[in-house]
């Protein structure tokens, strides 16, 4: 039976700033447009991050009974290092899911917003149809645009308009860049698992680009921000204060271009994330000032 630290372990704590960033950055385009709500941001905080951890243990299963994790590189997996029985694992995914769905629901009720329960169903089939059902999306190489769509558009746009009432040229912006960092720390996990996942025919993207490919795209998504920032910031100049974030991915970079591999490659997922979250305060900062 699973510890409480293993349990811990496999709800994937590193991924948690995939889920706070967008809602972050999101505050900070509300605030912009003058519409924040302080308990409103909140329960889409709670919503966001009910969906990662639902999502993390609905991969650890599925992975877990497809034998995609028998031969982990990275953290542990409770399934697959038999830590928990499979029927704990999804039970824990489907509650995770349902706290989200009515966290989702309090909020769409209380804004009036209803149309956002079509894009709330969409993030939470998203989230199971990753790794699970008969032909998973995650192995078909199609996982970092749906991390892409539901951890940086939808998160950050649902932020906004759950709020507003409207989105914003700065919100989409903000939007596309927590998006391509988001994809950046997927693309690293998937860097590292390319040669278990090819055994488990597990076709990730970077599977499909290799290994020099992979660490090419990896250094593009982390630039998209920064190229975001400057060019937000010809109208909002205290943007500028989230470059200050870019020192953060020295050690990522170091490690993608320097061809590491393997457990190595597990601290570029953390520093990535951190970046992504420093990235998101700061700019939530930047356009509360302006």
């Amino acid at each position: 039976m699973a510890t409480v630290t293993e349990w811990i372990e496999g709800a994937r704590p590193r991924t948690l700033p995939n889920a706070v960033a967008p809602v972050v950055a999101g505050v900070g385009a509300t605030i912009q447009l003058g519409a924040f709500t302080w308990w409103q941001s909140l329960l889409a905080l709670l919503v966001a991050l009910a969906l990662i951890i639902g999502v993390n243990f609905a991969n650890d299963y599925s992975d877990g009974v497809r034998g995609t994790d028998a031969d982990r590189v990275g953290p542990l997996r409770l399934v697959g290092s038999g830590a928990a029985a499979p029927k704990l694992v999804l039970t824990a995914a489907l509650t995770c899911f349902g706290v989200a769905g009515v966290l989702g629901l309090v909020l769409v009720a209380a804004t009036g917003r209803w149309w956002l329960l079509a894009m709330g169903a969409a993030c939470i089939l998203g989230a199971w149809f990753y790794t699970g059902g008969r032909k998973p999306y995650g192995y078909a190489g199609l996982g970092e645009v749906a991390v892409f769509i539901f951890f940086g558009l939808a998160a950050v746009l649902g932020t906004v308009y759950v709020q507003a009432g409207r989105i914003s040229w700065e919100a989409l912006g903000v939007a596309v860049a927590v998006g391509c960092f988001s994809m950046a720390v997927l693309v690293a996990n998937n860097l590292r698992d390319i040669p278990t996942d090819r055994v488990a025919g597990k076709v990730t993207l970077a599977v499909r680009l290799g290994d020099a490919g992979t660490r090419r795209f990896y250094l593009a998504l982390i630039a998209v921000p920064y190229v975001v920032t400057v060019l937000l910031a010809v109208w909002h100049p205290w943007l500028l204060i989230a470059l200050v974030t870019a020192p953060l991915l020295r050690t990522p970079v170091r490690v993608i271009t320097g061809g590491g591999n393997g457990p190595g490659l597990i601290p570029v997922l953390k520093d990535t994330g951190l970046a992504m979250l420093a990235w998101s305060v700061l700019a939530c900062v930047g356009l509360s000032l302006s």
